[in-house]
């Protein structure tokens, strides 16, 4: 039966609720991904909601790709009668665990005695007591000597990557985002530039593969850079202390620290009291590090540790590097010219001068312009005029001028950035060939180099300019053509000449790092200039 009209239910109104929309994903995520592969690997992470794991995956990353390198060999493994760096180590730990401090600077010096600065002295001394209390015949006073037992090299191998890791990747993490907040840098930019930073091929295979602790010394270094971004500038006068009493090769970067500090003493006005604290905190911070050393030694102790610091009468160089005196080395023969004690007079007076000349440059324009954007590069630039020009310099050194130059990227991922850091890092592994080649790391060599150079996009990430394309296309086809010809060859050289290969990468190698030292500069004096205009 029909219900009455008048009895008819009304209709329920309509929800004023609206209808959910769908989730979407952040505008960040929707965006391109940067030109090369190790940005398009971030992209995933790129929207808000995945920010989080940036950090995290990053990490373990780097923390693989470090200790696959370290399961390959190490300097001097398995090869007397001195075993390299890594014994020099662990030799350093034992002293320093057995021995009193007044012997550390002169025990038997002609096995790898101590000579590096008190912090490297007090570092070893902590790992030494730890080592020892895992297994004692690992630092048994002499009789331990030219050890391979594998149980130390997995001991020796963490605790260079746990050093890095309380040290470097922290001070490095922050530096990427306050200079890239200060560059105007997004999240995902910085990121990607983290990743390129971390990644860096030349210091993960000395560090993790030949064997040494140069991310200590980086890593303090990087931590003052960090205070002088955040404007704590006696605070980062102490870390970069630390950085100097660690290892001597920090004295690169020092030149221009010290133009930047004074640069901000004397612009916009003269501030007496910051040049007196800062001189202060200097001092202090000296007096510090070298306490323990002189109330527990004697005062004797601090001019032989100078003396084995700066060790002038080793010669112009040992090793063939590529720098201006082993390149120049092939049409002027110093070594059969000059006898040795004039050899150390002569050439390291033109050797000095040398360096003083390539460094004015970038310390003239930090003191003229004390501006943090231009830290990097100005470290960069100075460390590279050290490393053609000074006085015994090693092939490790060119993780001095690469790690400044490498954090620029946290300031800017422009493509012609991003082409010229990424050759140069290449350019600086192989300089390393030779030694490498020695430790057994030819493998390791190849993969993170290859790896690297992919990551940032090899081969098409090349400048605009055709210059550019010149110089980087050239320096691969050489690189590739030396490799090609050694292993064909056998690596026995050619008739009268044994070491043609690796006089002909110092050619190669020397070229490609004064094109680069020239472009530093030159981006230096361009980002001085937008410094100016900025502040105007």
């Amino acid at each position: 039966m029909a219900i009455p009209a008048q009895q008819q239910q009304p209709a329920p109104p309509k929800s004023p609720h609206k209808k959910k929309k769908k989730p979407t994903r952040s505008v960040s995520f929707s965006l391109p991904a940067l030109p090369f592969p190790l940005a398009s690997f971030l992209h995933p992470l790129r929207s808000a909601s995945s920010q989080w794991l940036v950090l995290p995956v990053l990490l373990m990353v780097v923390l693989l790709v470090r200790w696959v390198v370290g399961l390959g060999p190490y300097s001097g493994m398995a090869a007397p009668p001195m075993h390299g760096d890594f014994e020099a180590q662990r030799h350093w730990m034992e002293i320093t665990k057995h021995l009193p401090v007044r012997e550390w600077y002169w025990h038997e010096l002609e096995w790898w005695g101590l000579d590096y600065p008190p912090l490297t002295a007090y570092h070893s001394w902590v790992l030494g007591v730890i080592g020892d209390r895992i297994n004692p015949d690992w630092f048994a006073l002499h009789t331990s000597r030219g050890s391979d037992d594998p149980s130390l090299k997995t001991y020796m191998r963490a605790t260079v990557l746990v050093s890095d890791f309380l040290l470097y990747v922290p001070a490095t993490v922050i530096f990427v985002r306050l200079y890239g907040t200060l560059s105007s840098l997004s999240k995902y930019d910085k990121a990607c530039a983290l990743g390129a930073i971390l990644l860096q091929p030349a210091l993960t295979i000395i560090d993790n593969g030949h064997f040494q602790y140069n991310s200590v010394m980086l890593g303090l270094a990087i931590s003052a850079l960090d205070c002088f971004l955040t404007d704590h500038i006696y605070w980062g006068s102490f870390f970069f202390v630390l950085a100097l009493s660690f290892k001597q090769m920090a004295l690169y970067y020092a030149p221009v620290v010290f133009a930047y500090l004074l640069g901000l003493c004397v612009f916009p006005r003269l501030n007496i009291m910051r040049l007196v604290l800062l001189g202060a905190t200097v001092v202090v911070s000296f007096a510090l590090v070298f306490a323990p050393l002189v109330l527990l030694g004697g005062t004797e102790q601090v001019g032989q540790c100078l003396f084995r610091v700066f060790p002038f009468a080793r010669g112009l160089w040992e090793d063939k590097v590529a720098n201006f005196w082993c390149a120049a080395n092939v049409a002027i023969k110093f070594r059969e010219r000059f006898s040795a004690p004039l050899l150390q007079k002569r050439v390291s007076t033109h050797s000095l001068l040398a360096t003083l000349l390539a460094i004015a440059p970038p310390c003239t324009i930090i003191f003229l312009n004390p501006s943090k954007r231009l830290l990097p590069l100005a470290l960069s630039a100075c460390a590279w005029g050290f490393y053609m020009f000074s006085f015994q310099v090693h092939e490790k050194s060119v993780l001095l001028p690469l790690v400044p130059l490498t954090l620029y990227l946290s300031g800017s991922l422009d493509s012609e950035v991003v082409a010229w850091v990424s050759w140069v890092n290449n350019m600086a592994m192989f300089s390393m060939w030779p030694l490498l080649q020695r430790d057994g790391l030819v493998l390791q060599y190849g993969v993170v180099s290859l790896l690297y150079m992919w990551l940032m996009g090899g081969f098409s990430r090349l400048p605009r300019g055709w210059v550019g394309k010149v110089v980087h296309l050239g320096s691969y086809i050489a690189v590739a053509g030396l490799h090609a010809a050694e292993w064909w060859v056998g690596g026995k050289g050619v008739g009268r000449w044994p070491d043609v290969w690796v006089v002909a990468g110092v050619e190669v190698c020397f070229g490609a790092f004064v094109v680069a030292w020239g472009w530093v500069l030159q981006r230096l004096w361009w980002e001085s200039g937008r410094c100016k205009v900025k502040s105007e």
